[in-house]
């Protein structure tokens, strides 16, 4: 009886919250209908606009260019301007001086923190840790919507397999499967429970779809794949995203089986909308409309017409919609109800914010004094960037650094303010970051001396330095002769009891359109970490970059390496951090290294030939190979150390038969066998031996973040089910085929334990 009162209760409260949505549904539909009745044609349209800001000052918002045309209802929203004061003033433009007074909506690109920077998504995926992603995403969105925006521009759901690209700095990396769950962690972060809360902010999925798959690394490029790889590939973040609620899509610059993405009705249309169930707002990327005409698709008004019919609601800067919708719709290339839908949408989005029952619910003063950059979300800030570093190498325990004696900071990055946060840090106050100098002399106080030398520019090449050093992220460079620069870093480096050298990429040199051939350090600063390691002290390397690097030298030569990617505004302390042991580093790559450029793409979970390379093996004529170099990574994905050692026993399975409906348990026992305590990200992957499609030699489909003191030994444990054995077939059916599996758990994807099942 008890069962049934409890089942009844459950029933009601989930009917009456169905209920309580339908019928809050059915007000907004009516809202929006009734506001769309007295709407003319140039009003929709208008709605459809996205230009950017342009230079609006406080005060004067309503004698700027972009003033008349609010007025007259031609701008839907805008993007890239900040401050609740700036806001204030233009929304007030919309909202008492335009017709229909229909507010604006606000974007920005808030893409791994607002003013309080967090590392860069690809190295916050480091951590593999969702609720940690997801309070970084919710602090973001606190920040910005105290500053009058309510519309970010991420998460970037991309799978990039090719280091070439510089905006894998702005993704999840390689796997499906991880970059799903960062996806719904990041969309919960902005948008928490309840849009129309005033510190919440509308996600945008970015880029659909397949922007990571550009050929040859080179950004805006060309992409052509199978549907089977982009279904079981690269949509499968997209979709998580979709599936947990995310209220926008922008489309992406590169085609898609020979049509731009924002032209793609197959994809805009029949996948997002039709198989997915998406019903939010299709925003394209930056002018991606007016690039059409250079893809070869036609004239402004015929690309215009193709992106509406496809799909698209909002177009980003461009005008092509504005300027050329009405005419197609006379010569009836587009219909009233294309317009009417995309339009609909766009007002839905609003409405879901709450700008139509207070259209100034983002410009609250009080907020934006006291709910950014707080010491609170700084404090944050620095736990998160010190769990996304990954330590690459530690012969002999050379790190932790021990906070005594003579510390010699050498680098180009060592003192670099203005690039610890990174690319895409477009409301950062780049003075309040914290540098490396910095940070080490704020943690080694009055214990250790810390003497510092830049030792070398960036790179040999002054273009190529100005190139990387865009959006006033410059590092001062040095004109004097390189021996000169070079010679003042070794003479502190020979009082010194350890080097500490930070090298690598600056900030610019991966993001957007920072695609690189060579993915090496810079050859002027391997020259000087070589002649720093002929002083024969111990050096540690402190690798700065947005994307993976070929180490191969550095690997087989430096003792220490940590990668600590771009770590934020509090960059410094977190480093200083992990340098001396007050943190344990625990990230694990999310990107394969490869030992050189000519293995990209490279990735961990590829497809055997039918002449794959026998294993532990270099080189076997007439087998799948490279003739100088192994086809092995020089980092696995997964990978990463700690500061302390982690056994795993054998994997035992609960059964080895898998029905249909039913579940089995994978364990392994892991053990801190050293003498620090740490954090261990337990990977799960499974193979699957024989299917009517080649399958993967491994595929991650979990993982747990455990923490252990020394000598602790904790079991965990994996369930298996049919879902995690599902893919997409030739039929694109998604389905879980009878047969042999292999499971497989370890510390990455290569060092792993296994075991086999069946599935019934």
């Amino acid at each position: 009886m008890k069962f049934f009162k409890a089942s009844l209760f459950l029933l009601v409260v989930t009917v009456s919250g169905a209920r309580a949505q339908t019928t809050k549904d059915a007000k907004m539909d009516q809202f929006i209908s009734s506001l769309m009745q007295k709407m003319t044609l140039e009003e929709k349209l208008g709605q459809l606009n996205l230009p950017g800001a342009g230079d609006i000052t406080t005060g004067q918002a309503s004698s700027s260019d972009i003033a008349g045309k609010i007025k007259e209802g031609k701008v839907g929203g805008l993007f890239n301007i900040k401050t609740v004061e700036k806001i204030r003033d233009v929304q007030k433009i919309a909202v008492e001086k335009s017709r229909l007074k229909i507010p604006l909506i606000f974007g920005m690109d808030v893409i791994h923190g607002y003013q309080t920077v967090f590392p860069i998504p690809l190295g916050l995926s480091c951590s593999w840790d969702m609720p940690l992603i997801e309070r970084s995403a919710r602090i973001a969105a606190t920040e910005a919507s105290a500053d009058g925006i309510n519309w970010t521009f991420s998460p970037m759901t991309d799978i990039s397999r090719d280091a070439r690209w510089g905006r894998a700095s702005e993704g999840s990396g390689e796997d499906p499967y991880l970059g799903s769950q960062i996806a719904k962690a990041m969309v919960k972060g902005y948008q928490g429970d309840d849009l129309s809360k005033n510190n919440t902010i509308l996600s945008c999925v970015k880029h659909f779809a397949l922007y990571g798959a550009i050929e040859a690394g080179r950004d805006y490029n060309t992409v052509d794949m199978s549907r089977l790889r982009m279904y079981n590939e690269y949509f499968p973040p997209y979709k998580a995203a979709v599936e947990a609620g995310a209220g926008s899509v922008m489309t992406s610059f590169n085609e898609v089986e020979g049509v731009p993405a924002s032209a793609n009705k197959w994809l805009m249309t029949e996948v997002l909308r039709n198989q997915w169930g998406f019903n939010g707002m299709v925003v394209t990327d930056y002018t991606a409309i007016n690039e059409m005409i250079d893809h070869g698709l036609g004239d402004l008004k015929a690309v215009s017409a193709l992106a509406l019919a496809a799909g698209v609601d909002m177009d980003m800067v461009g005008e092509g919609f504005l300027t050329t919708l009405k005419q197609s719709l006379q010569e009836g290339k587009i219909t009233q109800q294309e317009i009417d839908m995309a339009c609909r949408r766009i007002l839905e989005a609003k409405y879901k914010l709450g700008l139509f029952q207070d259209p100034y619910r983002y410009c609250n003063v009080k907020r934006s004094k006291t709910e950014i950059f707080t010491p609170a979300f700084r404090k944050e800030a620095r736990a998160t960037a010190a769990q996304s570093f990954v330590l690459l190498k530690n012969d002999n325990n050379v790190l932790p650094v021990k906070k005594n004696g003579t510390i010699a900071l050498v680098g180009p990055l060592a003192d670099a303010t203005e690039n610890m946060t990174g690319t895409w840090s477009v409301a950062a106050d780049f003075s309040k970051s914290v540098s490396l100098l910095k940070g080490l002399t704020n943690a080694a106080g009055k214990q250790a001396k810390v003497l510092y030398a830049k030792g070398s520019n960036l790179t040999a090449d002054s273009v190529l330095e100005a190139n990387s050093t865009m959006f006033g992220k410059s590092l001062r460079r040095d004109n004097r002769p390189a021996d000169v620069i070079r010679r003042e870093a070794l003479e502190i480096a020979r009082q010194s009891d350890v080097i500490v050298a930070a090298l690598g990429e600056s900030a610019e040199m991966s993001g957007e359109s920072s695609s690189r051939t060579d993915i090496g350090i810079p050859q002027v600063q391997t020259e000087l970490l070589a002649e720093l390691l002929k002083t024969g002290k111990p050096v540690v390397l402190v690798l700065f970059t947005g994307r993976p690097l070929t180490l191969k030298w550095e690997s087989e030569n430096v003792p220490a390496i940590l990668n600590v990617w771009f770590g934020g505004s509090e960059a410094g302390d977190a480093i200083a951090d992990v340098l001396f042991g007050d943190v344990n580093p625990s990230g694990k790559l999310t990107m394969t290294f490869p030992i050189d450029v000519g293995q990209v793409p490279i990735f961990y979970n590829h497809k055997n030939t039918g002449r794959p390379l026998a294993e532990g093996k270099w080189f076997t004529k007439f087998r799948s190979n490279y003739l100088d170099v192994p086809n092995d990574p020089l980092y696995p994905f997964g990978f990463g150390l700690s500061y302390t050692k982690f056994d795993y026993s054998d994997v035992k399975l609960s059964s080895t038969s898998l029905k249909a409906g039913q579940e089995i348990t994978a364990s392994v026992t892991v053990t801190n066998t050293g003498s620090k305590e740490g954090k261990e990200v337990v990977q799960l992957y499974i193979r699957d031996m024989v299917g009517s499609i080649t399958r993967p030699v491994k595929e991650l489909k979990g993982f747990k973040k455990i923490n252990l003191k020394a000598g602790e030994s904790q079991e965990v444990t994996f369930k298996i089910t049919e879902e995690e054995l599902k893919f997409y077939n030739n039929d694109l059916k998604f389905v879980a085929e009878p047969g042999d599996f292999k499971v497989f758990i370890g510390t990455n994807s290569r060092d792993v334990k296994e075991a086999d099942f069946k599935l019934q």
